[in-house]
């Protein structure tokens, strides 16, 4: 055990200093998933139309907003705009101490959802800037576990606060999440600066979204990634109103995928190493998660609560396996098919994939899967398969149209000196 824990603690130096960032955010963050419906009814007062409606407006924006900021950071510097976007994320979150109306909720809501769209961009421009190719992959699955341990961490804290239910409870959680960003900012500040890029005159400005390549893999990463609401809201609707296990199977479920991911990203990880072997790796995501998409259904029967427990943790399980071969190869794909110098705009339009699932997952698996039974699941599953299938041709098509770019640079230039 002692040996597994160590792989996941990134080596010294700025990678080192990111992970404790993203440790300190992620604490933040769980302690924000647990308490945050609870704290918007109950101490802020809204009603739940109200919650949902601007949580959904805050993220669409946030969703259109991930690309200008990414390009922001391309231009001004990835650890300036940052540092600035964590601060701004904590003023956010500071706000929702204070409103106590659905417009100041709304306006904070924004604010928050925009920051942590746009720092996620930023701080991928900065790794990028600061990590060779070749170690990306390996240094982004050493982040991605840090924050799993955050997030269970501050998913501890969120449930201290549930136990007591108490305003005081809520406000301290969340006034622990606006600290956790101040310290990312601290700790982002430290790391070393990148060079910032110029455009080039009659270059367009938001250069991605005319990548159509690019634009089908970040299309087809969204799609992917619908096994978010599979976790956090279908699964656990599944077992409350169709299985016969009882009620705490709900928790196993994060469990398993919390602790799945902190301890093993980093040995899947290790397998990617090229777009191949990334095109590959998602592809055997989609497999592993069409196998738990099976083993949900498979719930449905009449089985006794233990078998039945048993069976859903084999499917958390096999999510798990898909979450990580997927997270694997997205980066390698996301990295190694962005321009060097617009990093922060590539991976702002690729990091839209869990803005667009929050906002389209729920209504559209809940329907599905809810509606249609163990047929739903099985409907999804193939949905997950054959979304990575289409994966390998698509960066195999990318691939091409930079090879035919970096072919005709040279001639150009040398036109140009002739």
């Amino acid at each position: 055990m002692s040996s597994r824990i160590g792989q996941m603690l990134p080596p010294a130096g700025a990678p080192r200093d990111l992970a404790m960032a993203q440790l300190a955010n992620s604490v933040g963050d769980g302690a924000f998933v647990v308490t945050s419906a609870l704290f918007f009814t109950r101490v802020v007062g809204l009603s739940t139309a109200e919650v949902g409606l601007g949580l959904t407006v805050a993220w669409l924006v946030g969703f259109l907003t991930g690309v200008p900021l990414g390009n922001l950071a391309d231009r001004r510097g990835a650890r300036g705009t940052a540092v600035l976007l964590a601060l701004l994320t904590a003023g956010g979150v500071g706000a929702f101490l204070f409103v106590r109306s659905f417009a100041g909720f709304l306006i904070a809501a924004i604010v928050y959802a925009c920051s942590q769209t746009g720092l996620t961009a930023a701080r991928q421009a900065l790794l990028a800037g600061l990590v060779q190719p070749a170690e990306r992959t390996r240094i982004r699955a050493f982040l991605q576990s840090t924050v799993n341990a955050g997030l269970a961490v501050g998913a501890l804290l969120g449930g201290i606060a549930l136990r007591f239910d108490t305003e005081a409870a809520y406000l301290t959680v969340f006034a622990i999440d606006a600290l956790s960003f101040l310290i990312a900012a601290a700790l982002i500040r430290r790391v070393p600066s990148i060079a910032t890029t110029i455009r080039v005159k009659g270059e367009p400005r938001l250069a991605v979204l005319h990548d159509r390549p690019y634009a089908v893999l970040a299309l087809l990463n969204a799609i992917m990634l619908l096994f978010m609401p599979l976790i956090s809201l279908v699964g656990p609707l599944w077992i409350v109103t169709r299985t016969s296990a009882p009620s705490w199977v709900v928790a196993s479920l994060m469990i398993v995928n919390t602790l799945g991911v902190t301890f093993f990203q980093v040995h899947i990880a290790k397998r990617v190493k090229d777009l191949r072997t990334a095109a590959r790796s998602v592809r055997y995501a989609g497999v592993a998660m069409l196998a738990a998409c099976g083993v949900f259904a498979t719930t449905a029967a009449h089985l006794t609560p233990a078998a039945t427990a048993g069976i859903l943790v084999v499917a958390a399980a096999l999510l798990t396996l898909g979450e990580m071969k997927l997270a694997s190869g997205a980066w390698e794909i996301s990295f190694g098919l962005a321009p060097a110098d617009k990093q922060g705009q590539y991976q702002g339009f690729f990091g839209t994939g869990p803005a667009i699932a929050r906002m389209l997952g729920p209504a559209l698996l809940t329907t599905v899967i809810l509606g249609w039974g163990p047929i739903g699941w099985i409907v999804i599953g193939a949905l997950f398969l054959g979304t990575s299938c289409a994966t390998g041709p698509a960066v195999r098509w990318a691939a091409r149209t930079r090879a035919v770019k970096e072919d005709a640079t040279p001639s150009l230039v040398e036109e140009n000196v002739a």
